[in-house]
């Protein structure tokens, strides 16, 4: 069982920067895969950013190059720095994390931060 809490969402203006965090109740694996992903209203929840173990998985064309997520298992926590945000980067940001076992997989998710970009 692991729980997510999301936090350092804000309201900023374009060409803004904010760094998101997600701290888990336990121990991230070297295994477990993390992330972010993101839901506009109206519009359905899309993957922002991965990271395995070995690295960066799976980055959103959209955010190429000005998001960098991270993780640091010793302090249970993941991070998304996002540089020159846009008003399309408004959305409530979801972290999650993909536990595997021998046959199935669980995902757990935080209940997300609200990030607003003003034009």
């Amino acid at each position: 069982q692991v729980t997510l809490i999301e936090s350092g969402g804000a309201q900023v203006q374009a060409g803004g920067r904010l760094t998101l965090s997600c701290a888990a109740s336990g121990s991230i694996l070297a295994s477990d895969t993390v992330g972010w992903s993101r839901q506009a209203p109206g519009k359905q929840r899309e993957l922002v950013a991965s990271i395995t173990s070995g690295g960066p998985t799976n980055v959103a064309d959209s955010v190429k190059g000005r998001f960098t997520i991270s993780r640091d298992n010793a302090k249970n926590t993941v991070y998304l720095q996002m540089n020159n945000l846009a008003p399309e980067d408004t959305a409530v940001y979801y972290c999650n994390l993909r536990r595997r076992a021998s046959l199935t997989s669980r995902t757990y998710w935080g209940q997300g931060t609200q990030v607003t970009v003003s034009s």
